[in-house]
């Protein structure tokens, strides 16, 4: 740890990156009744953290390490900083990303002068073909989180935090990926002011630290979740873990609409869009507060990242009244005669309905898909308890993926003529021709009976699909699913499929 803290206190980061600010959150501090602080790391040349550890690592390469070049792979902040450490450096720079990169990032890359090399559908893929070429080349890797000068290149940012803000602290919330920037923050504080907690910020689905922690070692997730792409990692490093071991009082986890709700939050107090994972921190602190009921403590949250695909905006703009718990929706079952529509919306009194999804159905009774502005999940209850106390069927649908990714937008009513509908989730890799490559991977074996695709603006393409299959043939389907290559999950009887898409019988 001394060694940790004698690296980042050495650190060569301001010669190329700056000290941020640290800026309170008047308006979510107001609301949370805590003092909210914001560390802007957004605010750097390349809009991301990440510029830190990957400059102190090449700025002490040997002369016959520069003279040979860097290279590391990745689809993001990373191969930012990487790219500008090298030029200020006048190192050369290869950058291998995937073949599915926006090409916004790949541009940003190519323009610090940096080579690119696409190479793959994923990360993995990618970074295999980078392992490769190290052994080529014989240019240095820089690997984005699990060596120690990146660690105390990271390490630098807490080191500012306890000079600009030096009493009264009682945590500091921090997003993990990998686990560098945690690792350094949390090997800083603990050594400067150990009565400081630090606290991790993971997405519920790609949660590899706080495994790792449960596990007493690292462990490797087979598919972590993409939307918050900055921190989606298989497996944290062998150097941060036994550091984030011994320094990270808790780990916290979050969903992708409080992920949402988070780039709103920071947005309304400093009109800045941050990226999903420049998100997490403040999305794991309000999660924290919430949990624990505190009040009256200073909180300082880690804004590591802004490089948002401008596509994204739609998606996070559809879920953040969901992630600040502001929308509900609903699945309610009304009756189908001349007036009900009106009597229903009497019931909901003077609450705003933000959507509303209805096709007429049967003459006996309608499914209707209503979102609602609501004060909160306290209060959604409240509205569900109230419409089944009038005599409405109804579900809560809130935190129903399959019904907000694809259900919201298709709702119309029950097929007539559908025989054995067997119904999958599906992602794979979004890029020009990627739609019709899974439709002829598909094939014809079975037919479609539904399918829905919706571009959400981000690296991979989602898909919901129905097909008719006959139930002698379920374990051939069910191996060919597998067979398929792509990220899937059966969602026979999900309830949102059942209340307004599965067929009837007749």
């Amino acid at each position: 740890m001394d060694k940790i803290l004698r690296a980042i206190l050495t650190s060569r980061v301001y010669e190329v990156a700056r000290e941020t600010s640290l800026d309170i959150a008047s308006r979510l501090s107001k609301r949370l009744e805590n003092t909210i602080w914001l560390k802007r790391e957004d605010q750097q040349p390349v809009f991301s953290f990440k510029l830190r550890g990957a400059y102190n690592r090449i700025a002490r390469l040997s002369q016959a390490e520069r003279a040979v070049g860097v290279i590391t792979a990745s689809a993001g902040n990373h191969a930012q900083g990487v790219a500008l450490s090298a030029k200020h450096l006048g190192i050369r720079a290869v950058i291998v990303m995937p073949k599915t990169t926006p090409d916004i990032k790949v541009e940003a890359v190519r323009a610090l002068d940096a080579e690119v090399v696409l190479a793959g559908d994923h990360y993995s893929e990618a970074q295999a073909h980078c392992d490769r070429l190290v052994e080529e080349t014989g240019m240095t890797f820089v690997h984005p989180f699990d060596d120690p000068l990146v660690i105390a290149g990271q390490g630098t940012i807490a080191d500012e935090i306890v000079r600009q803000h030096p009493r009264d602290l009682a945590a500091i919330f921090v997003p993990v990926g990998g686990g560098g920037l945690i690792a350094g923050i949390g090997a800083y504080v603990k050594l400067v002011m150990p009565d400081v907690a630090v606290i991790g910020v993971e997405p519920v689905d790609s949660d590899a630290m706080k495994q790792a922690l449960k596990a007493g070692a690292p462990v490797s997730l087979e598919n972590p979740g993409l939307f918050a792409d900055g921190v989606a990692v298989r497996q944290v490093g062998r150097h941060t873990f036994p550091i984030v071991q011994s320094t990270v009082s808790d780990i916290v986890t979050v969903n992708n609409d409080e992920i949402c709700g988070a780039i709103k939050d920071i947005f309304d107090d400093t009109r800045t869009i941050v990226e999903p994972a420049g998100a997490l921190a403040v999305a794991g602190l309000k999660a924290y507060i919430e949990r624990t009921g505190v009040r009256g403590k200073h909180y300082v949250a880690l804004l590591s990242g802004a490089n948002m695909n401008f596509d994204r905006l739609r998606f996070v703009a559809e879920r953040a009244e969901l992630g600040e718990s502001r929308e509900a929706l609903f699945a309610v079952t009304i009756p189908e005669r001349p007036g009900s529509f009106r009597q229903f919306c009497a019931a909901l009194g003077r609450r705003v309905i933000t959507e509303f999804n209805y096709r007429l159905n049967d003459r006996q009774h309608a499914n209707v898909f209503v979102g609602l502005s609501v004060g909160g999940r306290e209060d959604a209850s409240r509205v569900q308890a109230e419409l089944l106390r009038l005599g409405y069927e109804t579900t809560d649908l809130t935190d129903n993926e399959l019904a907000k990714l694809h259900v919201r937008y298709m709702v119309g009513g029950h097929a007539r003529d559908v025989k054995r509908e067997r119904l999958c989730r599906f992602e794979f890799p979004e890029r020009p021709g990627a739609l019709l490559q899974f439709l002829d991977t598909l094939g014809g074996r079975w037919n479609i009976s539904l399918f829905h695709y919706r571009n959400h603006g981000s690296d991979f393409g989602r898909v919901l699909a129905a097909m008719e299959v006959p139930p002698n043939e379920d374990q051939a389907f069910e191996r060919f699913l597998t067979d398929l290559g792509y990220l899937y999950q059966i969602e026979d009887g999900n309830d949102a499929y059942n209340r307004f898409l599965q067929p009837v019988k007749i």
